[in-house]
């Protein structure tokens, strides 16, 4: 394709918008990947799929030829690799770094390829292309065969429910085209896809550079292998949105579309299935059920819309429905559940911490999701199951893991919309993890909540109080546990009835199997959260003195409570003069090195960013600071 003249007219620019439109409009398309090894011959692969499908402009070629005889790794030859390895980096190294999306279009079908990094340290990236795949193109390069990398991402390939695998032994070229080492390495390929669950696989002898069996031309190079060239597979393999179609209907709702008061509707984008004007649907996770009256989109009513579009739903009745709700048909809908079974691929520089609170990103519902300790890590290249206490960067593992609320969704396996799910850090809102439910864990199923007639109001009502939890935090030795048990005396002297929960005497009894690891302190804060809750329910006033050291912990127990009765109270001392009281002698310990992941010497304290109450213990005595928060409660009731 050839760049058009800086001087042609707008008019001529929309006629050749609208030939190309109609010459593609009627094109399905195929998401793919190429994934593989380092120097495997990926980016060189799609720089020739590129180039032999036109999609080059004149000046494109251009400065293609001009960087190939500056930097790139093919002497004088075009280096299609440098159309895509676009990151400064990837081309001083001849690497892929990046996610590098391409589009090409043939006779027959569109393309959107991408082209996913080899190194293992990338793993991350590559997870990123294959989510949306329908498609994996699996280099390997002749010379080398079956390498750590090719098994690690045909089976994150697999994991995320890719169906349709190419297996391309590339730069065959460079082994004058043999037959033995092809089949040899096809042989190898078959074994492995087998032990990891890969029913079937395409094999085709390709060189990207020479251009060997790419496109529709059979090679001369290679008579003895009769099957398809890599375009021709690529145009006639079935696209899963087809499948997608033939399942139970499913929307995730993105968005309630409130244009007038005469107009209510739920927009979203179709995940699988098919839906009618009349269609009985159900709304989860609430289970309330109407029919579809209309189907709107921007070009009109709908009779029928399937999987893939776009489109904003109105229902006969007026039931509640609001982002994160899923419209399901009413008699197959999918499961509710609060608790599941998982496989995690971590892909943050920092550890998972078991018991941490992150966000859940599951299509359009968001939940706060704690992690439990993973059954096991699986080593992709022996899949062998490992114990693990935790997963790091680029490490894949299966964990349980609960959320706040009951999120509706299907496995993985049935459905990528609503069984693929990321991890977000709560307080970077950096992505973390990228995961796939298995089934929900039966307990999730059995355990329900059970409602009583005596409400936390009455119970409040009866002591003549408000319930609170006032959450002291502060390093040890900031003198916690003596404000707080001084304000729990001010307020028995007021009638208050309260309840003043320790650090160390709690750790005599409840939290007495828990160490002092970073998975164990945010254990011991989910247990006094949960526990300061329940008395928070019975109407009492709660006072905690921990240290507890983590931002993410302090907003969990938040979270636990209604609007308003959690009181955080940041005794704000600064870590010389703790040290400097340090009258149970655990700095000086910790110093020696006796005391380890003690807190402000070898683990870390987050200060609170907005507490409710500050009090500075080196301008006030126990006795004014406790007065001090009395005055900022103030009325309690």
């Amino acid at each position: 394709m050839n760049s058009e003249p800086i001087y042609q007219t707008d008019a001529l620019i929309a006629e050749d918008i609208e030939a190309y439109l109609a010459q593609h409009q009627h094109k399905t398309m195929l998401r793919f990947i190429t994934c593989g090894s380092v120097d495997d011959g990926k980016s060189t692969l799609i720089g020739r799929l590129l180039y032999d499908s036109k999609m080059i402009f004149e000046d494109q070629l251009a400065a293609l030829e001009s960087d190939s005889k500056r930097v790139g790794t093919q002497g004088q030859e075009i280096d299609f690799a440098l159309l895509v390895d676009g990151l400064a980096a990837e081309r001083e190294q001849g690497i892929t770094i990046d996610v590098a999306y391409r589009f090409f279009s043939t006779e027959k079908r569109k393309f959107i390829v991408a082209d996913c990094p080899g190194h293992e340290q990338y793993t991350r990236n590559m997870v990123t292309g294959a989510s949306t795949a329908d498609l994996a193109v699996i280099l390997v390069d002749a010379r080398k065969g079956v390498l750590v990398q090719t098994r690690r991402h045909s089976y994150l390939c697999h994991l995320l429910g890719i169906k349709n695998v190419v297996l391309a032994v590339n730069k065959m070229d460079l082994v004058g085209y043999d037959r033995a080492t092809y089949d040899t390495i096809v042989a190898d390929y078959a074994a492995f896809a087998r032990s990891i669950g890969i029913e079937s696989f395409t094999a085709i002898p390709i060189s990207g550079f020479k251009g060997d069996n790419i496109t529709a031309a059979p090679s001369a190079s290679t008579p003895w292998y009769d099957g398809p060239s890599l375009v021709e597979h690529l145009e006639s393999v079935e696209v899963l949105s087809g499948v997608d179609a033939g399942k139970p209907f499913r929307m995730p709702v993105q968005w309630v579309n409130r244009p007038n008061l005469d107009f209510r509707g739920f927009a979203g984008q179709i995940a699988t299935g098919s839906v009618k004007s009349g269609d009985a649907v159900r709304v989860l996770p609430s289970g309330k059920t109407t029919t579809i009256a209309r189907i709107v989109t921007l070009d009109g009513d709908l009779n029928e819309a399937v999987a893939g579009q776009s489109v904003t739903l109105t229902f006969a009745d007026e039931i509640d429905c609001s982002r994160g709700d899923v419209i399901a048909v009413a008699d197959d809908p999918p499961q509710v559940a609060d608790q599941f079974e998982s496989t995690l691929v971590w892909m943050a520089d920092e550890a998972l911490i078991p018991g941490r609170g992150y966000w859940l990103k599951l299509a359009t519902q968001t939940v706060s999701a704690t992690i439990a300790e993973p059954k096991y890590e699986i080593d992709v290249n022996s899949l062998e199951h490992l114990a693990a206490k935790t997963l790091e960067l680029n490490q894949i593992g299966v964990a349980e893991l609960t959320t706040d609320k009951p999120v509706v969704f299907e496995p993985y396996a049935d459905n990528r919309t609503l069984g693929g799910f990321i991890l977000i850090d709560k307080i970077t809102n950096a992505t973390v993890a990228a995961g796939m439910l298995h089934f929900s864990l039966r307990r999730s199923q059995n355990v329900h909540w059970q409602p009583t007639d005596v409400s936390r109001q009455h119970h409040a009502a009866l002591k003549n109080q408000a319930p609170r939890v006032l959450w002291f935090t502060g390093l040890s030795g900031s003198g916690k546990s003596t404000i707080a048990n001084e304000v729990e005396k001010r307020l028995a002297l007021m009638n208050r009835h309260t309840f003043l929960l320790d650090g160390d005497n709690v750790r005599h009894g409840l939290n007495k199997d828990l160490g002092f690891t970073e998975a164990d302190r945010i254990e011991n804060i989910r247990r006094v959260g949960e526990v300061a809750r329940l008395m928070a329910d019975a109407g009492l006033i709660v006072l905690t003195a921990f240290i507890s050291p983590f931002r993410a912990e302090r907003d969990m127990v938040r979270a636990m409570l209604p609007e308003g009765e959690f009181v955080e109270i940041f005794v704000d001392t600064p870590l010389e003069v703790a040290e400097a009281r340090d009258v149970k002698g655990l700095y000086k310990k910790a110093r020696s090195g006796e005391l380890k992941n003690f807190t402000g010497i070898d683990s870390p304290y987050e200060p609170p960013e907005r507490p409710d109450i500050v009090v500075n213990t080196v301008e006030m005595t126990p006795e004014q600071a406790a007065q001090h928060i009395i005055d900022k409660l103030l009325p309690l009731k």
